[in-house]
């Protein structure tokens, strides 16, 4: 049901139709505000294995209107189980909530089952969509935002969200200085499985020459995520079972049953990336235009934390303009109450990536981990 706001009547474009677009069109649509929002693929939807999902990014989710739909389809727990290259356990890290919360501190879904959820709410909010699109350029002023698209039309909007990515085009056209994404010395390799009855809850294997984790993203199933260090490449498909079989030399227990059960037939399974970020400076908005999202703070999964950001993002948005018309002080205040807290993400992941990649001993490794963890249990 759409609530009276400041902001009412006004309409806004939305660039990027991943999990910061549709939940600011969600947040948005439900405060009165008439959203548009394009995708740059035709053929819109999800990739990828799976999403590992925070206490916090849970309570987000709860705040959206979605945890319950979440918690049916995914699954949600409490803890992470560290073991050595063995499998042998070596702690559990808390994964705290504040007082009254009343989520899991800790979840993993698949990619298409969070899109269909989302997707199913921006639907019901009568958001307008229209997919192969971009936009190629904006001209303000003091009553809103003109903006040309890639086929030829024009839209007149009174501001322009960019959520499209760490690639950001939108980013590219309002700060043509800003840095570039860069590649951080880690690539990441994930596989479905099926979730073994003794993954108990998210777990992390440390002190091996690679880091290996499983998340479970439903009763029957989990994805493994293995970051290797190497320079930047470009992985074959045919090659990757082989490469993956490598890589998990050395491993006992769990690891070993999953490196001697990988087949040519898994190829199509295994999701290799390079990971690529970088920290851009404040202000993350020009005028009447703001990034969200990976836009504006693209980080490593190493804090789990980059969907959740971007849900967090459309919910201050939505907060503010329930009582601020005015398009550049809302703007400003998201940056004041974002920009830290987004921040502290993107520096916490590097530099957990970092250790990883000096093998780090374990207990340097989780320290950071549990610090990040407990400064974003406090509420947005």
């Amino acid at each position: 049901m759409t609530q009276n706001s400041a902001a009412q009547g006004k309409k806004a474009l939305i660039i990027g139709a991943g999990t910061a677009g549709m939940a600011s069109a969600i947040t948005l649509s439900r405060i009165g505000i008439e959203i548009d929002i394009i995708d740059i693929n035709p053929n819109w939807g999800a990739l990828g294995a799976g999403l590992t999902i925070t206490g916090p990014t849970l309570r987000a989710l709860k705040q959206l209107g979605v945890y319950d739909e979440v918690t049916n389809q995914a699954y949600v727990g409490d803890g992470i189980q560290v073991c050595d290259p063995q499998g042998n356990p070596l702690r559990i890290l808390p994964t705290p909530m504040l007082e009254g919360a009343d989520t899991a501190g800790s979840g993993g879904i698949m990619r298409p089952t969070m899109h269909s959820i989302m997707h199913k709410h921006v639907e019901d909010a009568g958001v307008k969509m229209r997919l192969g699109l971009t936009a190629e350029a904006f001209e303000q002023d003091d009553k809103g935002v003109s903006v040309s698209f890639s086929d030829g039309t024009t839209g007149r909007y009174d501001f322009v969200l960019g959520s499209d990515g760490v690639l950001s085009k939108t980013r590219q056209l309002l700060f043509p200085d800003a840095p570039k994404a860069e590649y951080t010395g880690q690539s990441c390799w994930r596989l479905f499985l099926k979730r073994p009855e003794s993954v108990e809850r998210r777990t992390y294997f440390l002190g091996g020459p690679v880091k290996v984790g499983f998340t479970p993203v439903s009763k029957e199933h989990m994805y493994m995520f293995l970051l290797e260090r190497c320079p930047q490449r470009w992985q074959e498909p045919e090659d990757n079972y082989k490469t993956l079989k490598q890589l998990l030399e050395g491993y006992d227990g769990i690891l070993a049953d999953i490196r001697e059960s990988l087949t040519e037939k898994d190829n199509p399974h295994i999701n290799f990336r390079p990971l690529e970020c970088f920290d851009l400076p404040g202000p993350w908005y020009a005028g009447k235009v703001l990034l969200i999202g990976d836009s504006a703070h693209p980080t490593t999964p190493q804090l789990a934390s980059g969907a959740g950001m971007g849900i967090e993002d459309a919910l201050v948005l939505a907060e503010i303009f329930q009582k601020e018309s005015n398009v550049e002080k809302a703007f400003a205040e998201f940056m004041e109450r974002r920009e830290k807290r987004c921040r502290l993400v993107v520096q916490s992941s590097m530099e957990i990536g970092r250790l990883e990649q000096q093998r780090a001993p374990v207990e340097q490794q989780t320290a950071v981990v549990e610090k990040a963890l407990n400064i974003l249990k406090e509420a947005i």
